[in-house]
Formats: C-alpha cells, structure tokens, sequence
C-alpha cells in the first residue's frame, strides 16, 4: 500500500487573461482557475496515481466551495479543509506575457488560509503519510505559519519526508529581509529542497549552485533539486550530482510548471516507496529527474496548473511520443 502526500499551505482562486500578452492593467477578461502552489503538488501527486490529503483553511464562501470542487475532482481527500466564517478565499489575479511569464495581484488581506491553526490539525493526520510537501506564501507571521511548524515537527517525528519548495512570491511580504529569513529557517528540517535558478541568489547569497549546495546540505537535506527551467534540472546529494535535460515545447501557460515538477517527483519516490533517500541509486535518480522534467513540460503546453496536470495514463503516452 503507498502512502500518502500531506500537503499544507494557501490554496486559491487564479485568475488567468483571456488573452496572453498583456499588463495586468490592460487586461478585459479573466478565467478562474483553483491554485496555490502546494495544492497543485497535492494534485500533481493525485493525478499520476498516488492518494494525497490537504489541509488549508478556505472562506465559507462561494469560491471556497469552487476550490473544494475542484480538489476533490482532481481526487485529493479534502476532509481536512477547515472552513472559516471571518477570513475569505485568497484570489490571485495573473497576467501572462506573450512568452508565458507572469506577473501576480494577490487579494488576500483577510486570507482564511492564514488562519488554520495548530488546533487544526488532526493528531492521527500523518498516519498514513510518507511525506508532507510545503512552500513560503503561507509562511508569514500567522497561526497557518505555527500550523507548518508542528506538522513539520510531527513528520520528522514519525519518519515521514518533509518537502520543501520555497516557491518565491516577493509582492506578498512587505519586508524580503524577512522573508529570506524565514525561507532560512525552515530549510534545515527539509529532506528534499527544491530550488529554482531565478531563487538561488535571494536565499543563499550564491550565483553558483555548487556554491550553495554544502550550506544547503546543512541540515537534514538528502536532495538539493535546482531547476533551470527549459534546460532541466539537477539534483545535488552529499553523494555529488545527477543532471537531466528539459525538453523543448510549444508553452501556453506556466503556471504551475514548477509545483507540477516537484509533484511528479513526490510522486515517484511514494510510488516507488524509498524510505532512504541516501540510498537511491544515480540512475533512478536520473530517471526520477527526466520524469519530473517531462511532467513539467507537458503541463506548460496547457492552460492553467491543476487542469493542466497529466495522468499517469496520458504521461505515458506523451512520453512515447517524445521520444520517437
């Protein structure tokens, strides 16, 4: 039987352009998408066939309900989404330039997310759970931040993974000295680090991912995974480094690219149920990497993140035909 993914953090309602190439000024007429990075991992994970659980708080609000709709869909067990009558659903407005990237309006002044607390979480949460997966939006000062802390403490008490993707949104702290600090601390108790090329220099001080890697390997870190978007991704262990190329495609939406990579590696560690990172070998590690790149990319040819997610079924199938 595998176990499971815990994720915990924001989820939310995106709100994507009708047409791409725009300031987010300019921009008539959005579609809404459910998001929040650590949901989509959850969904990722789902997707390809591994169960996962979620815990946020959402608003006891329309957009609330559209959220848990599309989570139980995605097949994510979402029995631990607390409800809140005070707070309300997180909104994020995205505009999408004419190559994919993007530029973020958050409306989450009264965010719900904010407000799940240590009291709810359930004691027996993780039983049936080999690793927990987090990222940095909901780490701001608030109860959802001492929440993080004890599921952390829980994991590595019972011998679950803790993953962590710091997953930058810079316009959602009023201070980046605090926010470089808190990712800081936090990056000790993670098993597996995920760290994109654009984050490396704001949360270590280091251009050269060689450079940082050692301070990185620190703590209770087995992987330090840097992406580098198109060009791949390579994974960094006290054992030295496995690298994988990306793969070319015709992108439409970026969003959730990265959260789909670090799911689809989540996925194949639960799958494949290692319980010693240490002691996995170069090869399937390459193979875990080359995996996570394809899923990444497929998700970018589609719209939006958690929509955009393959099946293992449709992975499958796109890979043979990548690599005919």
């Amino acid at each position: 039987m595998n176990k499971k993914l815990c994720g915990i953090g924001e989820a939310l309602i995106d709100f994507i352009p009708e047409l791409k190439g725009q300031r987010l000024k300019d921009v008539p007429s959005f579609t809404r998408v459910a998001g929040g990075a650590p949901a989509n991992v959850a969904g990722a994970v789902t997707k390809l066939g591994i169960p996962s659980k979620f815990l946020t708080k959402l608003g006891d609000d329309p957009f609330g309900d559209y959220i848990v709709d599309v989570l139980d869909e995605a097949g994510i067990d979402t029995s631990n989404i607390a409800r809140d009558q005070e707070g309300e659903t997180a909104l994020a407005f995205v505009s999408l330039a004419a190559d994919g990237n993007r530029d973020f309006k958050f409306y989450r002044k009264n965010s719900a997310d904010l407000r799940y607390s240590v009291d709810d979480i359930p004691e027996n949460i993780l039983n049936d759970c080999g690793m927990i997966h987090f990222c940095s939006v909901d780490l701001v000062e608030s109860p959802m931040k001492e929440a993080h802390k004890k599921l952390i403490d829980m994991a590595i008490e019972q011998n679950v993974m803790v993953s962590f993707d710091p997953n930058l949104r810079f316009s959602l702290w009023d201070d980046l000295n605090q926010l470089k600090k808190t990712v800081n601390d936090f990056l000790p108790y993670a098993d597996i680090i995920k760290i994109s090329d654009e984050e490396l220099e704001f949360i270590t001080g280091h251009t050269n991912i060689e450079e940082a890697v050692p301070e990185l390997l620190e703590g209770r870190a087995k992987y330090v995974i840097y992406t580098k978007g198109k060009d791949g991704a390579e994974i960094h262990t006290k054992d030295g480094v496995v690298e994988a190329s990306g793969y070319s495609v015709e992108v439409r939406d970026t969003t959730g690219a990265g959260d789909s990579f670090i799911g689809a590696f989540i996925y194949c560690i639960l799958r494949d149920g290692i319980e010693d990172l240490n002691a996995v070998s170069k090869e399937r590690l390459h193979e875990y990497l080359d995996f996570a790149n394809a899923y990444a990319a497929y998700t970018t040819t589609k719209e939006g993140a958690l929509a955009a997610m393959a099946t293992s079924e449709e992975m499958n199938n796109w890979m043979k035909e990548l690599k005919k």
